[in-house]
């Protein structure tokens, strides 16, 4: 075949944004070379030839959304007959392409691997007069709950196709009294959903007191799921306030040793990350899955550090943590951190995990609640250590604190085993040789 579709190139993947071409039309290209940069949900890319070839036609150009399975070039043998093929025009990275409206795609909440659902193919015929316009059946669906005429909506899509985004601003354009939709058996039990599965936003007036940033795909992918786990998951919050003078005083002696080797340094999240994973260890009940009547539990602790990148949040896993030495978790999580940064990591980097640890003590916030990330059952929002009065032996002592809150999983993990978690974490923390022994 000489068309180059859109590879799914991670679990949860539902469509890819080209970022870059490295070939450009008439190139002569070879297998496993690499064509062009894909922007998944998790990382950038390198999209590979299938075959030898030249490249005859660019579909898809940097900055166009394409959903997977769909054309983005065509690779032939120079004659051009193949780039004749009319194919599906992706749109820009800003809107869903027609073929999205179609068949919507949603990731299932465990596995988190993307499904198709059936959808309708009945994208209506080129409009002749007294016929009803060219739509996609998403776009007549949201017309019908907003209330818009469909007939009166213009098409800015393939042919002059009605999409949903030309919808959604005919309604924003619509007098206020117009704008309310009729009521249905849908849209009066609950607000009308989006093709990404989040609920629509409220139509906002157009005004030049604000500008518009689309959402890149990370962006639009932790919406989803952040918004699912919140609406599926039952959130569970316990904090506790751990004394980590200790821990500190160990840090310091630690990377007093390790730069007189000449290595790395350690932080306070590295040690973090090591007392968790052994936490888990003891308590395998935390590290599980809920997957409906079942319960997943995880026989390798594989630990998602949360990274805040321009492009959005990522999590790099440090696989079978609870095995690794402080120094080695310490070495791995620079070196995700800074790939992730740049949109350096595999998709095969950032799957897997069995419990995230999200750590803003850096930014001087002491607390705070995290949204677990499904499939995880759990996650461990981390503050900054800070100086508070305690009583030792009657005397009043200044002490670091610090406190860590769990989100649970209600459905997966009981209050008590939550609660039995952090006790165990809190004693190896504030006895912190028995972190490394």
């Amino acid at each position: 075949m000489p068309e180059i579709t859109m590879p799914r190139l991670s679990d949860t993947m539902e469509d890819g944004v080209v970022s870059a071409w490295m070939k450009q039309v008439g190139d002569k290209v070879t297998r496993g070379e690499v064509l062009a940069e894909i922007e998944t949900d998790k990382a950038l890319m390198e999209l590979e030839a299938y075959e030898d070839g030249v490249l005859e036609r660019i579909i898809a150009e940097p900055g166009a959304r394409v959903p997977i399975g769909e054309p983005i070039a065509i690779v032939g043998d120079g004659s051009g007959a193949s780039a004749a093929t009319p194919a599906t025009q992706p749109t820009s990275a800003g809107s869903a392409s027609p073929a999205a409206e179609a068949a919507p795609v949603a990731a299932d909440p465990v596995s988190g691997t993307a499904g198709t659902h059936a959808a309708s193919a009945d994208i209506e015929q080129d409009a002749q007069p007294g016929e009803r316009k060219k739509s996609s059946p998403l776009a007549r669906k949201i017309a019908r709950e907003l209330g818009v005429d469909i007939a009166t909506v213009v098409g800015t899509g393939p042919a002059g196709r009605i999409t949903r985004q030309d919808v959604e601003a005919a309604h924003r354009n619509m007098p206020a009294a117009a704008a309310a939709p009729a009521p249905s058996a849908t849209s009066t039990a609950a607000a009308p959903a989006s093709s990404a599965g989040t609920p629509a936003p409220q139509s906002i007036p157009a005004s030049d007191d604000y500008e518009e940033i689309p959402l890149t795909t990370i962006q639009r992918l932790s919406a989803t799921r952040l918004t699912e786990s919140k609406q599926q998951a039952p959130h569970i919050y316990l904090t506790s306030a751990i004394d980590v003078t200790d821990l500190l005083a160990f840090r310091a002696q630690i990377n007093q040793t390790l730069e007189a080797a000449g290595e790395g340094k350690v932080s306070v999240n590295d040690l973090l990350v090591k007392a968790v994973a052994t936490t888990l260890r003891k308590n395998p009940s935390v590290n599980v899955s809920f997957a409906g009547d079942k319960l997943l539990r995880h026989k390798g602790i594989h630990l998602g550090i949360a990274v805040a990148t321009p492009a959005g949040l990522l999590v790099p896993v440090i696989r079978d943590a609870d095995g690794k030495s402080v120094s080695a978790i310490a070495t791995e999580g620079r070196d995700k951190a800074t790939r992730a940064r740049d949109r350096k990591l595999r998709a095969d980097e950032m799957s897997g995990g069995t419990f995230t640890i999200s750590n803003l003590g850096m930014f001087g916030i002491e607390h705070f609640t995290a949204v677990i990330n499904p499939p995880e059952s759990a996650i461990l929002a981390v503050g900054a250590a800070a100086d508070e009065l305690r009583l030792d032996n009657g005397e009043i002592v200044t002490r670091k604190i610090l406190r860590v809150t769990l989100s649970a999983d209600h459905r997966a993990i009981d209050g008590a085993v939550a609660a039995q978690f952090l006790s165990h974490l809190k004693e190896l923390l504030e006895t912190p040789l028995r972190i490394v022994t």
